[in-house]
């Protein structure tokens, strides 16, 4: 895409709630994907074909769940260039979401402040949405999550439930336990809860594959805000429990960096740069205990081509992009598959 047509509508959309926002622009690469004009703008993909879980990835670069919600704008984003594309997070049931405003740009520090809450149609409705996806070759994860009512202690159900539903459409399948806008669900982090939750998943995820033949890989999402000792704890129960992928990581509730912005002190988790490190040091610290037996997708303040490079080499196998894609547009996708193909023979040996 053109520089100078990105700048224009950054500009323009940045005049509007961000919320707003993002409805349009959804809206609008639906309608440039369905007039078939989507291609010409955007040019033509990247590729940097890498192989995991047995699932063929056209490139390292993905979307991170959160951007497409609703599972509707998979094969537009997919003609942006994305290798994959995470859809989510979908829950059970319907819900709104936490009450409006809730999403907060940070401009000088190009972060994001969001305090959403899993705002979304329900999980059967976004199966039908990645049904109807036609267009889209890459790969296909679906976030899932529990309803904000449904208390931690029942919290199983709603993931198995998510699981089951989106089995027959997802080429992998991400647990979101680590959202800071749902109360009460970074408790599912903790060492015992964690293996609880992972045991009952993983013994349907194994139902599932006698059932219909299909292994869908499970992976799980992790917080930063965790000290060493959690992520060591974390890590065995990953490690014992034979989870498939992890994903790190979400947004932080630190607001380091963006002290100063009239904005920090919103509810929510931050986004974008100021995590960039943060959620660096985090993929690097569980690469260190995982020692190469779970692969990583790095995710968290990606805002260029080197950011995508660091995360590989703290030992992360694929990356996915939000935050920097909005305020970097499109041409971030490529950015990042250049950087990392130019550079993979380092990237791939998990130097840090």
């Amino acid at each position: 895409m053109s520089p100078l047509l990105y700048k224009i509508a950054k500009k323009c959309l940045f005049q509007l709630n961000p919320e707003t926002a993002h409805t349009i622009t959804l809206a609008g690469l639906r309608m440039a994907e369905r007039l078939r004009i989507l291609g010409l703008i955007a040019g033509t993909p990247e590729n940097d074909p890498v192989e995991l879980w047995g699932l063929k990835f056209p490139n390292r670069v993905g979307l991170a769940a959160g951007m497409d919600k609703e599972a509707d704008t998979i094969d537009a984003f997919g003609r942006l260039g994305f290798g994959f594309v995470e859809v989510g997070t979908l829950t059970p049931r319907p819900q709104p979401g936490n009450p409006k405003p809730r999403l907060f740009r940070l401009i000088p520090q190009e972060g994001i402040i969001n305090r959403m809450g899993f705002n979304n149609h329900g999980i059967d409705e976004g199966v039908c949405n990645i049904e109807k996806q036609s267009t889209f070759k890459g790969i296909v994860g679906v976030n899932i999550g529990k309803n904000k009512v449904t208390p931690n202690d029942e919290a199983n159900h709603d993931y198995l439930s998510c699981l089951r539903a989106a089995w027959p459409v997802a080429d992998y399948i991400a647990v979101n336990f680590s959202s800071p806008n749902t109360p009460g669900l970074r408790e599912l982090q903790k060492a015992d809860s964690a293996a609880r939750l992972l045991a009952v998943l993983k013994a349907e995820q194994s139902n599932l594959v006698s059932d219909t033949g299909k292994k869908v890989p499970l992976l799980m999402k992790v917080a930063p805000d965790m000290e060493i000792d959690q992520i060591r704890e974390l890590s065995r129960v990953f490690l014992d429990g034979g989870l498939d992928g992890l994903i790190a990581t979400n947004t932080t509730l630190g607001r380091g960096g963006v002290e100063r912005h009239p904005r920090h002190q919103e509810a929510g988790g931050l986004s974008g740069k100021p995590l960039t490190k943060r959620s660096t040091e985090i993929i690097q610290a569980f690469a260190a205990e995982l020692g190469g037996r779970i692969p990583i997708i790095g995710v968290g303040g990606i805002m260029t081509g080197d950011d995508a490079v660091k995360k590989l080499r703290a030992g992360a196998s694929l990356v996915q992009l939000y935050t920097g894609f909005i305020y970097k547009g499109p041409n971030l996708i490529g950015d990042c598959v250049r950087a990392m193909r130019e550079q993979s023979p380092a990237a791939k040996g998990g130097e840090a």
